[in-house]
């Protein structure tokens, strides 16, 4: 079975990309730089993690999710009548 390349469009309906902002951190291009506050890119070179360029493709698995606070606990006789 021959793979079907989806467009920006498709692809921006199956990640929901539009809802991220477009930085390099998620670009499919950049990798992230040894220092750990800027991106390498074979398109522009070195660049910061929050820039962008025209050539930007969102890559979903470079997103990392953020963490659920931690709920407090509470004292069971708060919820006795």
């Amino acid at each position: 079975m021959k793979q079907r390349k989806l467009n920006n469009k498709q692809k921006q309906k199956l990640f929901r990309a539009a809802q991220y902002a477009s930085v390099c951190e998620h670009c499919r291009f950049g990798k992230p730089a040894p220092d750990g506050s800027s991106v390498l890119c074979p398109v522009r070179g070195v660049m910061r993690r929050q820039s962008s360029c025209n050539k930007y493709e969102y890559d979903p698995l470079k997103r990392v999710p953020v963490r659920a606070p931690v709920l407090p606990e509470y004292d069971p006789e708060l919820f006795t009548l």
